[in-house]
C-alpha cells in the first residue's frame, strides 16, 4: 500500500485534517497526478475503497469541517458551501501543486462547484457526482421545503425521526408534490433507527449541512467561464432521485451531457458505512473520464 501521511491546517473557524496517499507531493511536475477525493459530510474514511483503485496516482482525502478529525472551532451550527469551498482552496494551496483532479460526491460535489466558480485554476478536471442541489429542480419549492422539514425535525425530535425522513426523501423517485406535507411521516423503526431522542444535535448531515447544501444554486456563468473541465455525473440506478435529478439539471445548465456511472449515489463504496456499491467498475469509469481530459 502507498505511504499515507496526515496533515492539519488552520482555517477560519475550523482545523482541517487531510491525508496524502502516495508520498510527498509538490510542484508542477507532480500536480497533474494528484487526485483529490471529497464528500460532504462524509469524511475521508468513505474513500478507502475508491482510493485503493488509484495506487498509480497520489490521492488526497480530507475530513470536511465539522466532521471526523476536522472540528469546528467557532461553535457555529451550520456550514455553507462557500465555507467548504474556501477550505478546499486552502488544502489545495497547501499541497503546493498547480492544480488537482477532483472527484466530488454528494455534498462534496456541491462544495466543489462552489470552489470551481471561484478558483477554477486550482482544479484541472472536476467530476461532480450527484450534487443534491434542490434549488435547481423544477419542483424546487416543494423540494426545499422537504429538506427544511428534515432539518426542523432533527432540531425538534432528534436523529431517528429526521434520518427516517432523509432516507425516504433521498430514495424517492420523481418530483415532490405540493401536498408532500400531507404524506405520513416514515417511522424510524422501519429503518432500524432509534426512536428515542438522545438529546444530541451535532449530526453534520442533518444539522450542520442540510440547509446550505440543498439550497445551493450554482453560478452557471462562472462555471462555464472556468478553465476547469467539469463533468457532472449520476448513478445508473439513481434515475428519478433528488440528487440525480439535480445532476441532470446542472449538466444541462452547463450545456454538457450527464455522465453515467455504475451503481447508485454511493456507487464507489466498498462496504464503508455498511453500504456496498460497485467500486471496481465505478473506479474504471472514473479513470476513463479523467484520462479523457488529461
Amino acid at each position: 500500500m502507498p505511504e499515507t501521511t496526515t496533515h492539519t491546517l488552520a482555517a477560519t473557524g475550523a482545523t482541517l485534517t487531510y491525508d496524502i496517499h502516495g508520498g510527498v507531493i509538490g510542484g508542477d511536475a507532480t500536480g497533474d497526478r494528484v487526485l483529490f477525493l471529497i464528500g460532504s459530510p462524509m469524511d475521508a474514511t468513505g474513500f478507502t475503497t475508491l482510493a485503493s483503485h488509484f495506487t498509480d496516482r497520489t490521492v488526497v482525502t480530507y475530513d470536511p469541517r465539522g466532521t471526523g478529525r476536522s472540528p469546528r472551532t467557532d461553535g457555529a451550527t451550520e456550514t455553507r458551501p462557500d465555507e467548504h469551498a474556501d477550505d478546499l482552496r486552502r488544502v489545495i494551496e497547501a499541497l503546493g501543486v498547480r492544480a488537482v483532479d477532483m472527484f466530488a460526491s454528494s455534498g462534496g460535489a456541491v462544495n466543489a462547484l462552489a470552489l470551481v466558480a471561484r478558483h477554477g485554476h486550482l482544479v484541472h478536471t472536476l467530476v461532480a457526482h450527484e450534487p443534491p442541489s434542490a434549488q435547481v429542480l423544477p419542483d424546487r419549492e416543494a423540494a426545499l421545503a422537504v429538506c427544511a422539514d428534515i432539518h426542523a425535525t432533527y432540531l425538534r425530535d432528534g436523529m431517528g425521526p429526521a434520518m427516517a425522513k432523509f432516507l425516504a426523501v433521498t430514495s424517492r423517485k420523481g418530483p415532490f408534490p405540493d401536498t408532500w406535507a400531507d404524506e405520513p411521516a416514515p417511522s424510524p423503526a422501519d429503518f432500524g433507527l432509534p426512536v428515542e431522542d438522545d438529546g444530541s444535535r451535532d449530526d453534520p448531515l442533518l444539522g450542520q449541512n442540510m440547509i446550505g447544501c440543498t439550497g445551493f444554486e450554482p453560478d452557471f456563468t462562472a462555471l462555464r467561464a472556468a478553465s476547469t473541465k467539469i463533468v457532472i455525473a449520476a448513478g445508473q440506478e439513481s434515475a428519478g432521485e433528488l440528487a440525480a435529478r439535480a445532476a441532470a439539471r446542472i449538466a444541462a445548465g452547463l450545456d454538457s451531457e450527464l455522465a453515467m456511472f455504475p451503481s447508485h449515489h454511493g456507487g464507489f463504496l466498498g462496504g464503508e458505512f455498511g453500504q456496498q456499491g460497485a467500486p471496481e467498475p465505478f473506479a474504471k469509469t472514473l479513470r476513463q473520464v479523467l484520462d479523457a481530459h488529461r
